[in-house]
């Protein structure tokens, strides 16, 4: 199965069900009659997911969300489970963002209990993943990644890796301005796809998606998808205006 370049929008804790109405609205418009393979996704928050999908009805943008719980139902309040989002129409959800993980201490373990609870289901598992400035400066990526991507797919059936998508986001490039160039991205996918191929094989590590996501911009967005391993963009602040987001897309091979 040929991987594809996906272009996500991570909306994050931003926009109430009418301006996610609108926004929808000027994204379609602005990519309307755009001949691109890129796929669209957008994932705004639990309140408007409804609204996202209804807007996007026809327009060939996807609708992710932006957490999920492993379990179908229980005592857990605040959480929201796959049946719950693929009953409104959701077809994505991003597992293991690195806010979730830093701000509320998501581990390892939660984010494969998410990916083996989505996969049960119909939904596409955006995977994130990424180092800390720390670690990075310390020499640790390889080793941090790596580890982050076997315990994330642990227990992942191998029939079931084609609908993996992985997110590669460097913590230390989020909201800070910094990217990571493209030469620096394109190394850690390489690992993360190599990491994959030790676990289940090349061929089928050739057909996961790698994102990138760190301080995307349009500026900066055809050089990160011109590389051999980068299969699209997860964006953050780019995302919530049309026009940039838009742009984004439209520099998508």
């Amino acid at each position: 199965m040929a991987r594809r370049t996906i272009v996500a929008g991570n909306w994050k804790l931003n926009k109430t069900t009418d301006e996610t109405r609108q926004l929808v609205r000027e994204l379609r418009n602005k990519l309307a009659g755009l001949d691109s393979a890129a796929l669209v996704v957008v994932c705004p928050p639990m309140t408007s997911l409804e609204t996202a999908v209804d807007a996007a009805s026809e327009t060939g943008i996807a609708v992710g969300a932006q957490n999920v719980h492993w379990e179908s139902s229980g005592a857990f309040t605040g959480e929201v489970s796959r049946e719950m989002l693929e009953a409104i129409g959701v077809e994505y959800v991003l597992i293991g963002h690195s806010e979730r993980r830093t701000l509320f201490g998501e581990t390892d373990g939660d984010v494969n209990l998410k990916l083996l609870s989505v996969l049960r289901g119909a939904l596409t598992p955006i995977v994130c993943l990424g180092e800390v400035l720390e670690q990075r400066e310390a020499g640790e990526t390889e080793a941090v990644v790596r580890g982050q991507v076997r315990a994330a797919l642990a227990d992942v059936a191998p029939d079931h890796v084609p609908r993996l998508v992985v997110a590669y986001e460097p913590v230390w490039a989020i909201g800070t301005g910094k990217t990571a160039t493209s030469e620096m991205a394109n190394d850690v996918h390489r690992l993360i796809r190599g990491t994959i191929a030790d676990m289940f094989g090349g061929a089928a590590a050739d057909g996961v998606s790698i994102l990138y996501g760190g301080s995307v911009k349009p500026e900066n967005a055809d050089s990160l998808m011109a590389e051999s391993d980068i299969d699209g963009v997860l964006v953050g602040g780019a995302s919530l205006e049309a026009e940039s987001f838009a742009a984004i897309v439209r520099a998508a091979p």
